[in-house]
């Protein structure tokens, strides 16, 4: 019953609201002259230097997800939960210099989105709408899977009900909230909480890997527990350690969910945000920091399982809600009134990353979808104007995917997201270095990938869905004599690539038009102070199809 977690329930509400707060408040602050532009509402006026950057890209991808569906995945299965930590280690390398190209050209010809580049580099609008498409519809389940985190908290201090309605009701009021002071503040206003946001969580798991252990026995016992859990387990993959089986499922998740992560329209947002290259450069340096918090993370669900945590009932008959594991950990294991400042860090951490995302997808529709097609001579307030209302659509399809969607384990929708997003790495990553893919071959190219991505998706089954039910495929699905899976994404990509390749070479032996490359060598080395960047409202707000003079 919620009136025994009273004062978890205070504690969350007050610093829910005190972020909710700051989220309107941030409307002023570094307020522009004009607030009615993209630049201003979707990119913080392009003017967020190093702290802020650091915060808000921080808090973008490391997430409710990183809270509950990591430590989840850990407590169900094992050491194949530990394929986060690699990846958010390998990808800060690969990224470091492809950022900051995408900075420059975009800060030159006054791109919002990755498909604004896509359209002017390849010369074609149809690619431009289909990079759109997937990044929208990639970021629905990726801001999904925020509501699952806070519906988890919400769950543990029983103030959900039993019925659909009485059960979503707060997420719903949760996001009405968060919907309210994103439509007003734009992106100051996830960057503004991110500092509040990301101290909670470095608090609380500091707190958690150093008490926590002390209380269990230690981290001997801890492993141990674990250890007997997965030996008594039917499922031969579970353990602490990683075996024959799900080796090649970990590697290629880790390696699809690393060239996944920079793809994402909320976390290119972060980066467009940003005031120059070296503040890009510095952060890629630095926010290998957080990758040491999720590895602290992670092991939550082992302490879980050494605490004796029996997650709650599912939405479904007979299964059990694995995300609630870390939320019931802090709640046994912590007096009541920290266990309510771990609540509020999962909680904002679930708020920060989906208003974010909800602003990305907004700007990808607002730029590439009506602007390129419905409202061709629309101004900047225009633009500004859709992309708010937008936002508000985006939420809602969020919340949508909720009360329809309900997978094992919450991962699986950052997992499903990954797998669609990764078809548009041949144009948007490979593109910012090589215009050599014929537009048409990328086209080709992303239906084929995706068509394949989903065909493979759509055969995996799970205890609780006989389709999409996760991202590990089968190879025997493939005519392979073996229990191996791979992930899905990683296959998709190639097959994407292949087509890419082949079609390519075929159109350019058949001398098919391949359209005008609209940038230039030098606008990919563009700087803060460049004469040809025009900051801001003044920015011509057809930029991201004419060159700025």
């Amino acid at each position: 019953m919620w009136r025994d977690h009273l004062t978890e329930i205070i504690v969350f509400s007050l610093l829910f609201l005190l972020v909710s707060v700051m989220g309107f408040v941030a409307a002023r602050w570094r307020a522009p002259k004009e607030m009615a532009h993209l630049d201003e509402w979707g990119l913080g006026g392009r003017s967020f230097g190093g702290w802020i950057t650091w915060f808000l890209i921080g808090g973008d991808l490391y997430t409710a997800y990183t809270f509950v569906a990591v430590p989840a995945l850990m407590f169900g299965a094992g050491a194949a939960g530990f394929f986060a930590v690699p990846y958010t280690i390998v990808i800060y390398p690969l990224v470091f210099l492809v950022l900051v190209r995408l900075w420059s050209v975009s800060h030159r010809h006054g791109f919002v989105t990755p498909a604004d580049f896509v359209r002017k580099r390849f010369d074609s609008p149809v690619l431009a709408l289909l990079i759109a498409i997937t990044g929208i519809v990639a970021t629905m389940p990726y801001i999904a899977l925020q509501l699952i985190g806070i519906e988890a908290v919400l769950k543990t201090m029983g103030v959900t009900g039993d019925n659909a309605l009485a059960r979503h009701l707060p997420i719903i009021i949760a996001f009405a909230i968060l919907a309210a002071y994103t439509y007003q503040s734009g992106l100051r206003a996830p960057a503004l909480i991110a500092f509040v946001k990301d101290s909670l969580i470095y608090i609380v798991i500091l707190v958690a890997v150093i008490y926590l252990p002390y209380k269990l026995g230690g981290w001997g016992d801890i492993f141990a527990a674990a250890d007997a859990k997965f030996d008594a387990s039917p499922n031969p993959n579970d353990g602490i350690l990683l075996n024959g089986n799900n080796q090649l499922q970990y590697v290629t998740l880790a390696l699809g969910s690393a060239l996944a992560l920079f793809l994402y329209p909320h976390s290119i947002t972060g980066v467009l945000a940003s005031r120059n290259r070296d503040v890009i450069k510095r952060n890629m340096s630095a926010l290998p920091a957080y990758s040491l918090l999720l590895g602290l993370i992670a092991l939550l669900g082992y302490m879980a399982i050494a605490a004796g945590v029996k997650p709650l009932p599912g939405n479904s008959a007979g299964s059990v809600d694995n995300n609630t594991v870390v939320p019931l950990l802090f709640d046994q294991q912590f007096p009541d009134w920290f266990a309510g400042v771990a609540y509020a860090a999962i909680g904002i951490g679930a708020l920060v990353p989906a208003a974010i995302m909800s602003i990305a997808a907004a700007n990808l529709f607002t730029r590439n979808i009506y602007k390129e097609y419905l409202k061709r001579d629309a101004s900047a307030a225009q633009e500004a104007n859709v992309s708010k209302i937008t936002s508000l659509v985006v939420k809602v399809g969020a919340v949508a995917c909720i009360v329809f969607l309900d997978p094992q384990f919450s991962i699986d929708l950052q997992l499903i997201g990954g797998v669609i997003i990764l078809q548009t790495l041949p144009a948007v990553a490979l593109g910012l270095y090589t215009r050599w893919f014929h537009r048409t071959g990328l086209i080709v190219g992303w239906v084929a990938g995706m068509g394949l991505g989903m065909w493979m998706l759509y055969q995996v089954a799970s205890p609780t869905r006989k389709h999409f039910g996760g991202s590990a495929f089968p190879l025997s699905e493939f005519g392979f004599d073996t229990t191996r899976t791979i992930y899905v994404g990683i296959v998709a990509v190639a097959v994407n690539l292949a087509v890419a390749a082949l079609v390519t070479l075929a159109l350019r032996a058949a001398k098919v038009e391949e359209g005008v490359d609209g940038t230039e060598p030098d606008d990919y080395f563009a700087d803060e102070g460049d004469p040809r960047i025009t900051p801001g409202p003044d920015r011509d707000a057809d930029s991201a199809r004419e060159p700025v003079a």
